[in-house]
């Protein structure tokens, strides 16, 4: 099973889009 595998790069993607919107919205992570 995979299923560890897909957890984990579901976290990644929800991390790496988490610092995306921080980048480009800071004003909404003050």
């Amino acid at each position: 099973m995979t299923a560890l595998r897909f957890l984990a790069g579901v976290l990644a993607l929800g991390l790496a889009a988490y610092l995306v919107a921080a980048l480009l919205l800071p004003e909404r992570f003050q």
